[in-house]
């Protein structure tokens, strides 16, 4: 119920483009090996498969075998029995990852040829093993053997045939029964053969091919030459079948296959000419090549020359129906970021792209364009026609502008009118930085159980990208994968872009990810997935979530001239107002402004609203979803914000980052702050009433009941003049931390924090004349004296929380705040 199927989506029809590179749906994070095959006629330990020998082991999967420098195509299972992947449409789905990419991994190379490796210190019977044996190069086909590159295996020299077909399969990866096989021998350089004697075949064989052992695999045609059949596939077309079985004769034409598979389909009243058949061959992940047959083509001649040409290829190859009029529509759409963002007009990009990049040639420009999102530096153009849309996405590619590589993507289509009205199709956001590995992991994952094209990587243009591409859906879900900061760069997008889609407030599922993850905590998604949960599992709480409103806030800063840091103070070094003994570099004019021109996912804040027209005042707004703290707790936030920027490998895990938090306390404690002054350099009222504040050294004003990390801020239920706060009910609550040690009190969960007030409107006054650290969502900076104004947002959010059936009973975080159930609101 939250796939969407395959008929529903298309992809634009370019040639000679990798599709994972062209949609960006490609495992950015993994290291391909490439293996020089400059000698392909030496043996290699990891080429030879040994049979008939104690050290022989056959794989588990095709995935955990070896593949050879010499391979072309990925393998596949059993082609007649029907493997999961042959159902998806390569053309919507792009194949899937089902077998293994022809790159092979590092470690996967060294560890299977240790495990082939010859011992450096045989023994006798080793050597004499060893002597009796014989080494064949194998060939799937005429193609290989054109291109010189076989793959060796190693036979007793009393093998027999059965053993050394078996053992050819093996090489090559085919899990197939081998009596649909047999073994020739070349004669000649242009495909020439001759059977293998099967009673004798290693005689035969150097009587046939001489010095060097060369074989064939070929396939074992039918008896009746005249008859076979094929699979047809229905690529987008709109049925639940996965395929049809279709007979073929020499006497077939392309016509009448496409004609009979449209009848078997059940698809009526359709004019056949307007179906093409196309042979499509799937080469790894999502990147495939194509051919369309002619319509008096004969597909048994098709199908026999491709398993001459390659036993492999031929494996991998389907047959698929498709409109001859493309479906994804005479337009394809360009997804162009890293553009300069902030107040630009539509002459000023197109002057950039055009001008700059395009050299003003009038081939390459574009139809339309059709959206531009001017806070992101990103817009879509719009071409009608695929060949100047090739053009103009290889040009933009290599393009540069302010020394920033453009980021180009050719987006897929949703038919949203062909999916199903029990469907809400998921889309699904993967911060692949977020956790270490973690995020790589579920991206692949994800994709292997989803249509690849609704799942995206946050590192290839956010959440743009997706969010164009699922704008004329009327119901979906979001799942964000990530810590508060994706999901708040997912909401921000959210807010620029749903005014212009038919669902402007799809409700935000979160996998939390990294460090902090606060606001998945409120939503009982847990502090961080540690990976024992299987990606399957994940989907169906997606499900099984319940929708709930998530208040948002407006943070105001208004600074106006009297209150401004004099001029040198922004270029010079300021002095940290704690004494913390933070760089001087890290607190410069970058710090003392919001940390916001970093590329995302660090900010999970939109970028800053400029409102200030004069020199007498500047005005700045921020969404707030979580937590904004001004103080004491901002100050430790910046110090580990920094940190990280300048190490971030020494935060991978949740428990580097407690323990950073832990020591930069420990230093503070000893050297003693400078904000004993704060409760009489800051004027706090709420609601219009102005709070009397006792000796604090930082306030948090909160819109949920999870902070740094899981502490319960607020504390528990009590008898005070204060309501049961939810994050929905319209209220914020203030609460002041006296010091460093009360911090950890409250981060151990020992105390909670001082409760000052509960509102709907917070106005903070700064009346020092430094910079003091404050914080909004986890995001910090050195703030110059100004007004803080906060109120509710016109932003709505709507969330996704866990079932409570789902939530796990032990918690093994004491200091994780999860409200009940049945009342969050619960303090």
């Amino acid at each position: 119920d939250i796939i969407i199927p395959p008929y529903a989506i298309s992809i634009p029809r370019v040639a000679d483009l990798n599709k994972d590179l062209i949609l960006g749906i490609g495992n950015s994070m993994s290291k391909r090996l490439q293996i020089s095959t400059a000698n392909s006629s030496s043996i290699q330990a990891a080429d030879l498969n040994l049979v008939g020998t104690p050290t022989n082991i056959t794989p588990k999967s095709p995935g955990s075998m070896i593949r050879s420098p010499s391979a072309e195509h990925p393998s596949g299972g059993d082609a007649d029995s029907g493997p999961g992947y042959i159902e998806r449409d390569p053309h919507s789905r792009g194949g899937g990852d089902t077998y293994p990419s022809p790159m092979i991994q590092a470690d996967s190379v060294s560890t299977a040829a240790s495990k082939t490796k010859p011992s450096k210190t045989p023994n006798k019977g080793q050597q004499d093993e060893e002597e009796e044996r014989e080494i064949i190069k194998v060939y799937d086909g005429n193609a290989t053997y054109r291109n010189g590159t076989p793959r060796s295996i190693s036979v007793p020299r009393q093998a027999s045939y059965t053993q050394i077909l078996e053992a050819a399969l093996r090489t090559f990866h085919i899990n197939d029964d081998c009596t649909k096989y047999c073994i020739t021998v070349p004669i000649d350089d242009v495909g020439g053969d001759q059977p293998l004697d099967e009673t004798m075949p290693l005689k035969s064989l150097r009587q046939l091919s001489g010095r060097i052992l060369n074989i064939y695999i070929r396939y074992k045609e039918r008896g009746d030459m005249d008859i076979d059949y094929i699979r047809v596939y229905p690529g987008i077309l709109k049925t639940h079948d996965g395929f049809k079985v279709i007979k073929v004769t020499s006497s077939s034409t392309t016509s009448e296959v496409i004609a009979r598979a449209l009848a078997d389909f059940g698809i009526q009243n359709v004019n056949a000419e307007k179906y093409s058949l196309v042979e499509v061959l799937l080469i790894s992940n999502v990147n495939y090549t194509d051919r369309i047959l002619e319509p008096d083509e004969c597909p048994l001649h098709v199908l026999r020359q491709q398993r001459k040409e390659s036993v492999r290829s031929h494996r991998v190859t389907r047959f698929y129906l498709q409109h001859k009029e493309d479906p994804h529509g005479p337009s394809v759409s360009l997804f162009v970021g890293n553009l300069p963002p902030g107040p630009r007009t539509e002459k000023q990009y197109e002057k950039i792209l055009f001008q700059d990049i395009f050299k003003s040639d009038k081939d390459l420009k574009w139809d339309n364009m059709d959206v531009i999102y001017y806070e992101h530096g990103a817009m879509v153009l719009v071409y009608s026609d695929s060949d100047r849309a090739t053009r103009a996405f290889s040009i933009l590619r290599q393009a540069k502008h302010d020394q920033k590589q453009l980021l180009v993507l050719m987006l897929p289509n949703i038919q949203s009118q062909f999916i199903p009205s029990h469907v809400t199709p998921l889309l699904v956001f993967v911060n692949v930085k977020s956790g270490g590995q973690q995020g790589a992991e579920l991206i692949t994952n994800f994709r292997h159980l989803l249509n690849p094209h609704q799942v995206f990587d946050l590192q290839n243009g956010g959440p743009l990208p997706g969010l164009y591409v699922f704008r004329n859906i009327p119901h979906y879900r979001i799942l964000a994968c990530g810590g508060d900061g994706t999901v708040g760069w997912v909401l921000s997008c959210l807010d620029n872009v749903g005014q212009d889609a038919v669902c402007q407030s799809p409700p935000v599922g979160i996998v939390p990810l990294g460090t902090g993850n606060d606001l998945a905590r409120v939503l009982r998604w847990g502090s961080g997935y540690t990976g024992g949960e299987e990606p399957l599992a994940l989907l169906r709480d997606m499900v099984e979530a319940e929708e709930i409103k998530l208040d948002r806030w407006t943070v105001v800063f208004h600074q106006d001239q009297d209150k401004r840091i004099p001029a040198a103070t922004e270029t010079n070094a300021v002095k940290s107002t704690t004494g913390s003994g933070s760089s001087t570099k890290l607190t410069q004019k970058k710090a003392i402004k919001p940390i916001l021109n970093q590329p995302p996912p660090s900010v999970a804040l939109p970028i800053a609203i400029q409102e200030g027209t004069t020199n007498e005042d500047k005005t700045e707004m921020f969404v707030m979803n979580n937590y904004f703290g001004l103080g004491l707790d901002a100050d430790i936030c910046l110090d580990f914000h920094m940190a990280r920027e300048e190490n971030p490998n020494k935060f991978n895990s949740r428990i580097q980052a407690k323990g950073y938090y832990l020591k930069t306390g420990i230093r503070k404690m000893i050297k003693k702050g400078g904000l004993k002054d704060f409760n009489r350099d800051i004027v706090l009222e709420v609601d219009g009433r102005r709070i009397d504040l006792p000796q604090l050294e930082g306030i948090v004003i909160m819109n949920i009941l999870s902070w740094a990390s899981g502490a319960n801020l607020w504390g528990h239920e009590k008898e005070d003049r204060f309501s049961r706060p939810t994050h929905y009910d319209g209220m914020l609550e203030v609460v002041g931390v006296t010091g460093i040690v009360h911090l950890g009190q409250i981060q151990s969960g020992m105390r909670s924090g001082v409760r000052l007030a509960q509102g709907g409107h917070v106005h903070v006054r700064m009346n020092n004349d430094y910079p003091i650290p404050v914080q909004v969502d986890g995001e910090p900076w050195l703030q110059p004296p100004c007004d803080i104004t906060i109120i509710r947002s016109a932003l709505k959010a709507t969330m996704l929380r866990k079932s409570k059936s789902k939530i796990k009973r032990r918690n093994t975080e004491p200091s994780v705040y999860i409200p009940d159930a049945d009342d969050d609101s619960k303090c």
